[in-house]
């Protein structure tokens, strides 16, 4: 059994965004409330949307091309929003 290249990217991403999630939830309860909170609250959410984005590949076997980048496109674009949103809410106040 050979493991493709697509395969190993998707488990090395897979390994880097377990770090950040881990990583940022510590902090979340470290620095709960206040700004930071909210910053670190704010990347949670990124990634968690980013993260959408990248494994959306893995449904290629029951939809279409098509479809799995425009759901990539829609999450990639929710999450870049979403931060760009929060942080002008954050830097605001």
């Amino acid at each position: 059994m050979s493991i493709s290249a697509e395969t190993v990217i998707l488990i090395f991403t897979l390994f880097i965004y377990i770090i950040i999630l881990f990583v940022f939830n510590k902090a979340r309860k470290k620095y709960a409330g206040g700004k930071v909170g909210q910053v670190v609250n704010l990347i949670l959410v990124t990634v968690a949307l980013l993260f959408m984005a990248d494994y959306a590949t893995i449904m290629g076997k029951y939809i279409s091309i098509e479809v799995i980048d425009t759901i990539k496109a829609l999450f990639r674009t929710a999450g870049l929003s979403f931060l760009a949103y929060g942080g002008v809410k954050v830097a605001g106040s």
